[in-house]
């Protein structure tokens, strides 16, 4: 039987049950049943600018409570202050609120390479774990987090903006439904003018431009979504082969702003554009198969049969606005966690270790300027 994020109607598919370790007498981490108490949710770090949308999600979610929010830095501590209610606590330290809150699941906000430490902090005490994309810095740590969070029989999910539209969903059921016939050619087109030039706070800045905490620019920031969308809808490549430049030489960045990396399959390309440098924002995905193709933006999804010779994109399709834990991320980890269900593609760990082997592969080809296999 084939695996499916979602269904028609956007609800996700059963899948296999997850076992949980026995838990402390706390219950820290425990799958609360819906009939019980609200979930409780930690925030660890504010110096990712998503955090602002998240705590939203928060707010409306009827089965989750906001208990807590560690973050060193006064003045990002105040702007939380100001936006949550006055029952949240918080701390400097993302251990002792851990360990003083106790909450079920923790949303991390931080850069990029402080994933794994924070994972295995939660992983000792049973708690839930959802984190920004990508995974990590590296398939490294990122398998490391895969383990130990299996190990520990907690959620982890990696969260990714086009998880949560109708044209993404759509177009997912097409490919696998074999309306365009067998995938031949993958277009992924992720960027904005950049993250200086968008407006983004200094403490996202700080991190988004070194090449440590980040892992990279524009190929990290942007190049996951390419390799999420491959794997999501054709599986992993046997080859990578990528360019990354640095186009705004005034700026003296220590990483790139530009990058495109090319996915090799035995029977398809997958070209994935990923950039700091346009003068516009774009997240787009385009399939094409021998019966036509299809067009994901944010908003809309077209379709153009082989027939067609109308429009370049398409004939819009009509879609229906996902709902429920299907709307956002706080809605589906809590009702992964309150339900006991598995993290689907392309938010589970499995898939997103595969985002990084590819990114990696990405990395190391723009050093060594030659095409690397992936095994």
């Amino acid at each position: 039987m084939r695996v499916r994020m979602l269904v028609r109607q956007f609800v996700f598919p059963a899948a296999l049950l997850m076992a949980l370790n026995v838990l402390d007498t706390q219950g820290a981490g425990a799958a609360p049943s819906p009939s019980e108490s609200k979930t409780r949710i930690a925030i660890v770090g504010l110096d990712h600018d998503h955090v602002w949308g998240l705590l939203k999600y928060l707010e409306a979610e009827p089965d989750a409570e906001l208990v807590a929010i560690a973050e060193p830095q006064p003045v990002l501590l105040n702007e939380a202050k100001s936006r949550v209610p006055s029952s949240v606590k918080f701390y400097s330290g993302y251990v002792p609120m851990l360990d003083e809150a106790k909450p079920d699941a923790v949303i991390v906000t931080t850069s990029n390479d402080r994933h794994l430490e924070i994972l295995r902090e939660c992983a000792k005490r049973h708690i839930h774990y959802s984190v920004e994309k990508p995974m990590s810095t590296n398939a490294a740590d990122a398998r490391e987090m895969e383990r130990l969070a299996k190990e520990a029989g907690i959620k982890l999910m990696v969260n990714y903006w086009n998880a949560w539209v109708a044209p993404s969903h759509e177009l997912f059921h097409r490919v696998k439904d074999g309306q365009l016939g067998d995938v031949q050619k993958i277009i992924v087109q992720y960027g904005h003018a950049g993250p200086k030039e968008i407006g983004v706070s200094e403490y996202f800045a700080n991190w988004l431009y070194d090449p440590v905490k980040n892992g990279g620019g524009a190929i990290m920031d942007f190049g996951c979504y390419g390799a999420e969308w491959a794997l999501w809808l054709k599986g992993r490549p046997i080859g990578v082969q990528a360019i990354a430049q640095k186009l705004k030489v005034s700026q003296h960045n220590q990483v790139d702003d530009d990058a495109t990396i090319l996915l090799d399959y035995p029977d398809a390309a997958v070209i994935v554009e990923a950039s700091w440098d346009w003068p516009y924002s774009m997240g787009q995905v385009q399939v094409f198969g021998p019966k036509g193709s299809l067009l994901a933006t944010r908003d809309t999804l077209f379709y153009r049969p082989t027939a067609d010779r109308g429009k370049s994109e398409g004939e819009p399709v009509a879609l229906n606005a996902p709902h429920g834990a299907t709307s956002n991320p706080v809605a589906y980890f809590v009702d992964c966690i309150r339900h006991d269900k598995a993290i689907e593609e392309p938010l589970s760990a499995q898939l997103n270790v595969q985002v990084l082997d590819i990114l990696d592969a990405a990395r190391e080809s723009v050093r060594t300027g030659r095409r690397q296999e992936l095994k």
